[in-house]
């Protein structure tokens, strides 16, 4: 399966969940879901299209928190970026973890830096932040303008 066919493939697949699909590099897909499909998305490219989780990226870009979840496709050279937008008044999504063992660092890290919930997630335990700043300070937030 080629690009363009995925895409049309992942648009038909989940298309009450796809918000839009394109075609970011030549070989990277980049497409935006509903964050309630995420796990559902997820599971589906993990076992039934045999991508691997690499990592996942988290954002504040003033009106929602973005989460980036990278996949690749090793057999195909095909890069899966997943990406969720979440509210800033209720910031949590699913957490992959219960799927991939990998995720449970860097939804920590993205957790600590920007105060986003995982759902679900067994162990949310502080990772970075020690005494470096206080409980409810997220560092990469970035400020409210008035």
């Amino acid at each position: 399966m080629d690009t363009q066919e995925f895409i049309d493939f992942m648009k038909f697949k989940f298309k009450h969940n796809v918000q839009r699909a394109f075609l970011r590099y030549r070989n990277r897909v980049l497409i935006d879901i509903e964050k309630d499909a995420l796990l559902k998305v997820a599971t589906f490219l993990y076992k039934e299209l045999n991508f691997r989780f690499i990592i996942a990226t988290g954002l504040d870009n003033v009106k929602a928190f973005e989460i980036t979840y990278h996949f690749s496709n090793d057999k195909t050279g095909l890069l899966a970026n997943i990406r969720v937008s979440i509210p800033k008044k209720k910031p949590e999504v699913e957490s992959l973890t219960p799927l991939f063992v990998a995720a449970d660092w860097i939804e920590r890290e993205i957790h600590e830096l920007l105060g986003i919930n995982f759902l679900n997630h067994p162990n949310m335990r502080s990772l970075l932040s020690g005494d470096n700043w206080g409980a409810g300070e997220y560092p990469y937030r970035k400020p409210v303008s008035e």
